[in-house]
């Protein structure tokens, strides 16, 4: 399993050999910094801890602190960790886009957009009322939430008003388009979740993995 911390740049269209437009996202995935490998004897299991963009000391807490003091890193706004990595690294080292190759299948983890609390019509699509003769104030309401006095509760689950998006959410099976390695960027054919700046992991497609 490889992958890489990023952060999602946009969308734009390349153009493959055929001249026929494919809807890209733009990520920069790199240069990753290795700060921790965990091996099985030490810590219990296998794992590549890896940072990415650069932080300022005076916004690091002490913890955080004595985590990158302990392991001769500089600070990291982000840290991500890759249980079995099957590249061989060392602390200190850099990993760039180029472990991945072009037509590889990737699963890209990152928070969708918050759209603050939303009705039912705009969260799950619903219908709403009939807009016919004589229907007044029952156009975007949900309806019946519940049976009546048996069972007498609402069963967890159902679906009502609330808070819309901003959770984590994985997409997975999107293909490497292309690859710019002295840019640090992937063109990833698809989605990726999240705004523009958010940041995103891509890993190796755990459905659809690289040919040893």
């Amino acid at each position: 399993m490889i992958g890489l911390i990023g952060k999602k740049l946009g969308q734009t269209r390349i153009y493959d050999e055929n001249g026929s437009a494919i809807h890209v996202t733009v990520v920069q995935a790199g240069p990753n910094r290795v700060i921790q490998c965990k091996t099985p004897e030490k810590d219990g299991y296998s794992s590549v801890q890896l940072g990415f963009d650069d932080q300022k000391d005076f916004r690091i807490n002490k913890p955080q602190t004595g985590h990158f003091t302990a392991h001769k890193s500089s600070p990291v706004k982000q840290i991500r960790e890759f249980r079995d990595f099957t590249i061989e690294v060392e602390p200190g080292q850099t990993v760039g886009v180029d472990i991945f190759t072009e037509g590889d299948f990737i699963d890209a983890i990152g928070c969708t957009k918050g759209k603050g609390f939303q009705g039912v019509v705009r969260r799950y699509g619903f219908g709403g009322g009939a807009k016919s003769h004589g229907q007044k104030g029952f156009y975007r309401k949900p309806g019946a939430i519940s049976s009546g006095s048996t069972p007498g509760w609402v069963a967890k689950g159902t679906k009502l008003p609330g808070h819309m998006g901003q959770r984590r959410r994985t997409v997975q099976n999107l293909r490497v388009a292309r690859i710019l390695p002295e840019e640090n960027l992937l063109l990833i054919s698809g989605a990726v979740p999240g705004a523009t700046g958010d940041y995103v992991v891509i890993r190796e497609s755990k459905k659809k993995p690289r040919k040893q």
